[in-house]
């Protein structure tokens, strides 16, 4: 019932403060401005990852209370969320102005993050052997440590890759917050499926205003934190010690991010470009040059998005 309830109070605040941080980001020209790579044509305005935020804390914390006592590594999660969500801000704010904010920066702040989780009791201690018998490998600390980061880190910044047509980032947050929620509820990790509910709630109470044509967007500080959610609940979920099974579940679950990522990253170092340089080669971009159109291209993602959801959603209930 906890989960149901952190899901809905979640939606329930997003839904309402978007309209509210939209008048605020239009009068203070917090707006995302135009240019050749991005889809929209007018301005938009930002700080719409706010309400997901106000959502996704309010609600974990409510429900984190009531269960007590609070799992530390609550705090690492909610400490590497605010982080990331200041440098966001900043990195927004610089958009607004057309400037380009520090990669270095960024990565510095997601490595913070990271790190947060990881203090607090977030990382991958061991590895069963496939076919061994219950035998498993204890991880040297800080090969857990860099695992740990490595994966945090690339999750964030696959998910900030997404966020680039109306709706996109917030729907596949959602359908992939919610197989996290299964896969917690079936490993008996109700800590781990509230807060992952509390995500997908906030997310879809943001999409009633962010689906095309979108009122507004959630910006870099949105799609960044949204990836270090769901990075964390994975890592001291699937990950806290990690089987074939737990490792392939995350990955399916952010299965359009990682694997389009990947795909774009291949191809930038192929070609000699920089891994950061902004363009228009992931799938949203390459489908809408076909001729799809953005809901066509949105749709068709949800779909794909879905299928390896219910892909990982089968490997957890057959195994």
């Amino acid at each position: 019932m906890f989960i149901a309830l952190s899901c809905i109070v979640a939606f329930l605040i997003s839904v309402i403060l978007v309209p509210y941080i939209r008048r605020l980001a239009i009068k203070w020209k917090f707006v995302d401005l135009p240019n050749s790579r991005k889809v929209h044509k007018e301005p938009l305005p930002l700080l719409g990852g706010m309400a997901i935020l106000a959502g996704f804390v309010i609600s974990s914390a409510i429900f984190s209370a009531i269960r007590h006592p609070i799992p530390s590594v609550y705090y690492g999660i909610l400490g590497g969320t605010l982080v990331l969500y200041s440098v966001g801000m900043v990195d927004d704010f610089y958009k607004t102005r057309r400037k380009d904010f520090s990669a270095g920066i960024r990565i510095i702040a997601q490595t913070v993050a990271a790190i947060l989780v990881i203090w607090t009791g977030g990382t991958v201690h061991t590895l069963t052997v496939p076919f061994g018998g219950g035998h498993y490998i204890s991880l040297p600390h800080e090969l857990a440590w860099v695992l740990t980061v490595v994966w945090i880190v690339g999750v964030i910044n696959v998910f900030n890759f997404l966020d680039g047509l109306d709706g996109l980032a917030a729907g596949v947050g959602t359908i992939s917050a919610l197989t996290l929620v299964v896969f917690a509820w079936k490993t008996g990790d109700m800590q781990s499926a509230m807060w992952a509910a509390a995500l997908a709630g906030g997310c879809v109470g943001f999409l009633r205003y962010n689906f095309y044509p979108a009122k507004i967007i959630m910006g870099d500080a949105g799609s960044t934190m949204i990836g270090f959610i769901l990075a964390s609940v994975a890592t001291i979920g699937a990950f806290k010690s990690a089987t074939i099974v737990s490792i392939i579940v995350p990955v399916l679950a952010l299965g359009v991010p990682i694997f389009d990522a990947i795909r774009v990253v291949i191809g930038r170092l192929l070609k000699g470009q920089p891994v950061y340089k902004a363009d228009q080669s992931h799938s949203h971009h390459r489908l809408l040059h076909a001729g799809f159109s953005q809901v066509q291209t949105v749709t068709l993602l949800y779909i794909v998005s879905l299928c390896f959801s219910l892909a990982s959603i089968i490997v957890v209930l057959t195994h």
